[in-house]
């Protein structure tokens, strides 16, 4: 009776939260029904008529933005983007954190430092730099700029998040150091098979997202009259 009463004590929360989540997922679930239907269709009847028969579905939507001049470039370049941006990321992170984690030398401590400090540091504040150096360099307007950026402005947050995680696995590790083994075994061995495993980890990886946003939103909420006295010092007036 208790755990009854204690179910429908919790009820209303309940079925806040699956309003809430309908709230939020309906739009969705209406923008990709849509992108099925024809413009004579969507003219007629609502998108959730197509949940019923006849369902009208059809692809000519997706034809015709696939034939457009410059789109399937564009998806192409996307891929050749992210991917090797994404590959770069987590092969110098993985490196770096286990570095953190596992190998003493000196000014470690002082480093790890420095890259956490980096997370707070605005994007925007970079970009001119950032792009002064690449078109010293001759890299401005290539694609391998864009991964380096990519890569250069995701790596602090990685490295942290590699970094704590790398270092809550000491027994295993440990046993391989007493075995004999290189520095580089216990990476190539242990680290890089933890690449198969998903899930788990994500209390970290929210709290760290929080870290990251805490200190410029402080900021900001703190010192929004100077941010707007100086957006309106340096606007025209009539």
């Amino acid at each position: 009776m208790d755990r009854l009463g204690y179910r429908l004590q919790r009820l209303p929360l309940h079925l806040l939260i699956i309003i809430f989540c309908a709230i939020w997922i309906v739009p969705t679930i209406g923008l990709i029904l849509n992108s099925f239907r024809s413009v004579s269709d969507m003219g007629q009847s609502g998108w959730w008529t197509t949940l019923f028969p006849p369902h009208g579905f059809s692809f000519a939507s997706y034809q015709q933005v696939l034939n457009l001049e410059g789109v399937t470039p564009s998806i192409v370049s996307s891929v050749l983007i992210t991917v090797p941006a994404t590959v770069i990321q987590l092969a110098i992170a993985t490196m770096g954190a286990y570095a953190f984690a596992w190998m003493n030398f000196p000014g470690r401590n002082i480093f790890f430092i420095v890259i956490v400090g980096l997370m707070v540091v605005p994007i925007q504040m970079t970009l001119i730099p950032v792009l002064q150096f690449f078109k010293a360099i001759g890299l401005n307007g290539t694609i391998i700029s864009v991964w380096l950026a990519h890569s250069g402005y995701g790596l602090p947050f990685e490295v942290f998040l590699l970094r704590n995680y790398l270092g809550g696995l000491p027994d295993l590790l440990v046993a391989l150091t007493f075995l004999g083994t290189s520095p580089n075994r216990p990476f190539t061995v242990v680290i890089t098979q933890l690449v198969t495993s998903f899930g788990g980890g994500w209390q970290f990886l929210t709290a760290a997202a929080v870290l990251q946003m805490a200190l410029p939103l402080a900021v900001f909420i703190f010192l929004q009259r100077y941010f707007v006295r100086g957006i309106t010092s340096g606007s025209v007036k009539g």
